[in-house]
C-alpha cells in the first residue's frame, strides 16, 4: 500500500482568485491525502478581497498567503496540475496528469458570482481528492483464528 501524499498544483495567470481558492480547498478536504500549492505565469501584488472573504464565510482562513511565481521545478515536482485560464500559457509537462478546469476569472466578476466560482471549485477539488490515495491507508484487522 502507498503512503506517499499526492502534490497537486494548481495553476493560472495570476494566483490570485481561482487557484488560491482550489488550494486553501484541497487542504481543507483532503484529509492530509494531498499537499497542494498555487502558481501565476504572472503573478498578481495579492490575493483577490473577494477571495479571502468567501473562503473566510465556510472558516477556511486566506491569510499571509501571496501569489507565487510559476515556475517549472514546480510542475516537476507535483503529480496533479490543474490549470484555469492560462490559455496557450499552459504548462505541460509530460509523464504528469493534467486538468483544466474552465471557471471564470474572480478578478472581474461580482462577489455573488465569486462565491459560485468557490462552490464550482469546492465540488472539483472534493472530487479529486476522493479519487486520491489515502495518505494513511487503514489496515483492516484480519478475522481471528479462534472465530
Amino acid at each position: 500500500m502507498s503512503t506517499e501524499i499526492t502534490e497537486v498544483l494548481f495553476v493560472d495567470l495570476h494566483d490570485a482568485g481561482r487557484t488560491q481558492l482550489a488550494r486553501a480547498l484541497m487542504d481543507h478536504c483532503s484529509g492530509g491525502r494531498a499537499r497542494s500549492r498555487s502558481a501565476g505565469i504572472t503573478p498578481a501584488a495579492g490575493i483577490n478581497p473577494d477571495v479571502v472573504r468567501v473562503l473566510a464565510e465556510w472558516g477556511i482562513q486566506a491569510d499571509g498567503v501571496e501569489p507565487t511565481q510559476y515556475t517549472d521545478a514546480m510542475a516537476q515536482s507535483a503529480d496533479i496540475i490543474v490549470t484555469m485560464g492560462c490559455g496557450d500559457r499552459t504548462p505541460n509537462v509530460p509523464g504528469k496528469r493534467h486538468l483544466d478546469w474552465d471557471l471564470p476569472d474572480p478578478d472581474v466578476e461580482p462577489f455573488d458570482t465569486v462565491r459560485l466560482v468557490r462552490d464550482d471549485l469546492d465540488g472539483l477539488v472534493r472530487h479529486l481528492a476522493d479519487h486520491l490515495q489515502p495518505a494513511d491507508p487503514v489496515i483492516p484487522v484480519p478475522p481471528s483464528v479462534d472465530d
